[in-house]
């Protein structure tokens, strides 16, 4: 007999976040997620420690994923913009840093959680009663009939991502591949439940980025070169090409013994038995004019053989990901099983043709009415393109929640530095009723609104990584970028030319000052103004409900983590 160990009692932590190890782990993931942030981020390695791949990325989503946190707090922030990614692909640095930064703010006032936690709550939703507002001066509404907006958004999903390693040719290449993949995604016709369809990525390494391109259809990789040989596709009366989809293997396999035992009688051949079988259903396919049969799993070489005499392509191997795009895109249904085969399954396709890119040879399923369709995805190598792969997923995730919502807000830092202009302003003009509402001193707003500030401003400061000046005006409260070298006392109007994200130019007196960070900064007195022009040429925007959750999940988790008394950890 083993020897039981007695049980440990469980460790009780008090006050966690006065812990010199919880600030610590907390300023260190800040920093670490800081200099990823915006297009000129730096790159991170990550791998398992014991070898293995090595993932080299700039991206919330491959960093939340691989990155491994042991602490409870850290935990309880990782697993809340995970969950933020997962819903919007957006914004995942930008939660996770504003989040640390107000954690670290709110925890350096001397005020009681309770209160920092209401009066945070309220500048929250301020700021969310000013962007939904039509007044909000960091708000660009998107226009589905024209399309600059539009390439503004994807073109800034890909420039924020360095390790694509795109130049911009390439990145205007993409912005429009993308953007054309996309619409091809929307239904022609809108009904009351409009479905949005499905882009698929097709993965072609080692060939220039300029190479990608779109397709309508569906691409299905083949090893069959001699498929090209057979360009008259058997088509039924309407001149359609017939199309049936199994999801269940043609193999001619046997049962799985694991599955139960079978009693067989002398000189019976299981294996002639499931042949034949096959050969059945590929009479019946010829009898019913099927053009096309493609498998999620593999086709018995007989069955392939049989169904290639009688003029009908046979593509196997297809895999799962694709039996619901084209069970979609030609109305077939799946079909299970070998032994039913009933004529209503069948869907219909207008053309099927043989294309190839680099070495590789596809099946190209072209549809009548375009719902699916296929990106040819091309990087110089493994670790661009995967980078390149997340990029084009957040894009058209972006694409789809903009449609929903068709607003987008100001990128390059604008938005944060913006908002901080306003809840400035907004806190100084705050009734005194509303601080008894509240139940806090005008002090304690004060205060806790100037942390709330800086932590949007140390969002705005995180996209400056060469060691330049960031500055505000104090006109539209936009974030500028001054180059490295400079002296603080410079006449920055001559350093300066557009703003964070585009819109404004350095044509007028905007009266600069310099963002402090953590020293906070004065406070603008009048509200600032809304842009006179807002479409201009290669803006850089955000996703308007990625970046409002984002602002959300990250002052509620901030909020959370304040609040927590005593961390129980169970040590057996």
């Amino acid at each position: 007999m083993s020897r039981l160990e007695a049980k440990k009692p469980p460790l009780l932590i008090s006050e966690p976040l006065t812990k010199d190890t919880v600030s610590q782990s907390l300023r260190l993931l800040s920093g670490i997620l800081k200099s990823c942030y915006g297009p000129a981020g730096r790159l991170k390695q990550l791998h398992n420690g014991v070898g293995g791949y090595v993932c080299t990325t700039s991206q919330s989503s491959a960093i939340f994923s691989r990155l491994s946190v042991s602490h409870p707090i850290l935990r309880v922030l990782t697993a809340s913009v995970q969950n933020h990614i997962s819903r919007f692909s957006d914004c995942g640095l930008l939660t996770a840093i504003l989040c640390c930064s107000l954690i670290e703010n709110f925890k350096s006032l001397n005020i009681a959680s309770c209160t920092v936690i209401k009066i945070s709550k309220h500048l929250l939703s301020l700021c969310m009663e000013y962007l939904k507002s039509e007044v909000c001066g960091c708000r660009v509404s998107v226009d589905f009939s024209s399309l600059e907006t539009l390439l503004c958004l994807v073109r800034s999903v890909l420039t924020s991502k360095p390790a694509c390693m795109l130049s911009k040719p390439e990145v205007d290449h993409l912005t429009t591949l993308i953007l054309k993949a996309f619409m091809f995604t929307v239904p022609s016709h809108v009904e009351t439940n409009a479905v949005l369809g499905k882009c698929i990525i097709v993965p072609v390494k080692g060939r220039r980025v300029v190479d990608s391109t779109v397709l309508p259809g569906v691409l299905i990789e083949t090893a069959d070169t001699q498929l090209a040989k057979l360009l008259t596709v058997k088509r039924s009366c309407s001149n359609m090409i017939k199309i049936a989809l199994f999801c269940v293997s043609m193999s001619g396999d046997l049962f799985n013994p694991e599955e139960g035992t079978m009693t067989v009688l002398h000189g019976i051949s299981l294996e002639m038995s499931e042949l034949n079988q096959l050969l059945n259903v590929g009479k019946q396919l010829v009898n019913d004019e099927v053009g096309l049969v493609v498998c999620q799993k593999v086709i018995h070489p007989s069955l392939k053989q049989y169904l290639k005499e009688n003029h009908i392509i046979a593509v196997d191997r297809a895999g799962l990901s694709l039996m619901e795009p084209l069970s979609r895109m030609t109305g077939s249904k799946p079909i299970a099983s070998i032994h039913l085969l009933s004529p209503s399954c069948y869907g219909s396709l207008k053309d099927v043709c043989i294309e190839s890119f680099a070495s590789k040879h596809f099946v190209h399923l072209i549809p009548n009415n375009t719902v699916v369709c296929s990106l040819i995805l091309c990087n110089r190598n493994e670790t661009a393109w995967d980078e390149l792969k997340r990029a084009c997923e957040t894009a058209e995730h972006v694409l789809q929640l903009t449609i929903k919502e068709p607003l987008a807000l100001l990128g390059g830092g604008c938005t944060e530095t913006h908002l901080a202009s306003y809840i400035r302003h907004k806190s100084c003009s705050l009734s005194t009723s509303s601080y008894k509402d509240i139940d806090c001193s005008r002090t304690q707003y004060q205060l806790v609104a100037d942390g709330f500030c800086r932590s949007l401003e140390s969002v705005a400061c995180s996209l400056n990584h060469d060691d330049g000046q960031i500055l505000t005006d104090m006109v539209y409260g936009h974030c500028w970028f001054v180059p490295s070298g400079f002296p603080s006392v410079s006449n920055w109007s001559d350093l300066v030319s557009k703003c964070g994200c585009g819109i404004n130019g350095n044509t007028e007196n905007l009266n600069w000052r310099l963002l402090q960070g953590q020293f906070g900064s004065p406070i603008i007195q009048g509200c600032p103004k809304e842009p006179s022009v807002k479409v201009a040429d290669f803006l850089t925007l955000d996703c308007f409900a990625a970046k409002c959750s984002g602002l959300q999940v990250a002052l509620e988790t901030a909020n959370l983590i304040l609040d927590l008394s005593y961390v129980i950890e169970d040590q057996n």
